[in-house]
């Protein structure tokens, strides 16, 4: 027996805005929305998907959750995203950047096949180089 991967949870400050701004970047949708907890899943997740996909192979959701603390130091645990060898990389992160989105120095070396971009409340995430698969 496997365990499936249910969801990524991230703190923040302000779950509402947090979840409403992840949900534009990745044109997600947003299943649950109270003051403790938001919750978003990839928009072709509906009931019939659900029923015609095994248990085991439906991705995860990300759950936003409230904490006192702010952000202080480069995230232990960041996620990668990587647009299709059809999309144009540029300007998928350009998008990410008019959204709010800003780059990143973490320490990553000159000239990467990949972004170190923050989300609006500073969490760390990375747009790779164009994949087909």
């Amino acid at each position: 027996m496997a365990l499936r991967w249910y969801s990524v949870v991230v703190d923040c400050a302000d779950v509402k805005a947090q979840a409403a701004w992840w949900a534009e970047a990745l044109d997600w949708r947003l299943i649950i929305e109270t003051d403790d907890e938001c919750v978003i899943i990839p928009s072709w997740v509906d009931e019939q998907a659900m029923r015609e996909t095994p248990w085991e192979r439906v991705g995860p959701g990300i759950v936003f959750v409230p904490v006192p603390e702010g952000k202080a130091v480069k995230n232990r645990l960041h996620l990668d995203f990587a647009p299709h060898t059809s999309q144009d990389r540029d300007a998928e992160i350009a998008r990410l950047l008019g959204l709010g989105a800003r780059r990143v120095d973490v320490g990553q070396p000159d000239g990467p096949s990949w972004t170190v971009l923050a989300d609006p409340e500073g969490n760390e995430f990375c747009v790779l180089s164009s994949r087909d698969s």
